[in-house]
């Protein structure tokens, strides 16, 4: 299995023979808005994609969606995106993105087969109290498939009782986590701190984890290097890495 972090939660994974493309987001740096409410008000994206659009996509066979929000799906996605691929998503999500173009809506309500991949589908957080509720369902996926490591990719969440279940049901080999603290003005943070991806880790003591969503997103604070400084303050820099765009993993 490789993973390829293209940018912020946009990964190339292959697994079991297929490349998976995970929460296109394409546009140009500065081409969207910042998020309103949040610290640094900058235009989004703040970093460039390290590959062309035509790499991103080349080989592609199927695409997972975590959910809908603009920095999982935005717009340039939604324009150069081949429509008939399979598209793997959350029930809320399936009228939207047929209504985008998608020929092969493929909701997964619980678990399901493709081309020998088992995707099963897990909750998770994003977020606490009323900002939690205000953003919306979020789901993370499993993949599991013959002669490949279990991947556990957790989605837009905070370490929660979801996160916590999946990890003792599924005992991931590999798991892939967004960070970056994405926090409004008020409130907690809305994805991974550095104390919920170690928690990660400390709960899950015979997996990999790979840190994604950092440093590209207006309203993301937690940068890599003060994860790293805390993963190694932990003792946890041979289990937690926390990839540049367009850094490739391979995990067997």
């Amino acid at each position: 299995m490789h993973i390829q972090l293209v940018r912020h939660a946009t990964l190339r994974v292959t697994y079991k023979g297929h490349t998976l493309l995970v929460d296109p987001m394409l546009s140009t740096p500065g081409e969207l808005p910042a998020v309103p409410n949040t610290p640094n008000q900058r235009p989004n994206p703040g970093a460039a994609l390290p590959i062309s659009v035509q790499e991103v996509l080349e080989g592609v066979d199927a695409i997972v969606v975590t959910h809908t929000h603009g920095d999982h799906l935005d717009p340039a996605a939604i324009k150069q995106l081949p429509k008939h691929l399979p598209l793997f998503c959350q029930p809320p999500d399936k009228e939207k993105l047929s209504e985008h173009g998608f020929e092969q809506v493929i909701v997964v309500q619980e678990a399901l087969e493709w081309e020998g991949i088992r995707f099963q589908r897990t909750g998770g957080q994003h977020g606490t109290g009323e900002i939690g509720k205000q953003m919306g369902p979020v789901s993370g996926f499993v993949l599991q498939a013959a002669e490949e490591p279990t991947l556990y990719m957790a989605g837009d969440t905070i370490w929660c009782e979801e996160v916590e279940q999946a990890l003792a049901i599924f005992d991931p080999n590999v798991i892939v986590v967004f960070g970056g603290a994405a926090q409004f003005l008020v409130g907690d943070p809305i994805t991974m701190t550095k104390e919920d991806i170690v928690q990660v880790a400390q709960n899950a003591p015979g997996s990999q984890v790979f840190v994604a969503h950092m440093e590209v997103w207006n309203h993301c604070l937690l940068t890599r290097r003060e994860l790293s400084e805390y993963v190694v303050e932990n003792k946890l820099a041979d289990r937690v890495h926390i990839p540049q765009n367009g850094e490739t993993v391979e995990y067997r």
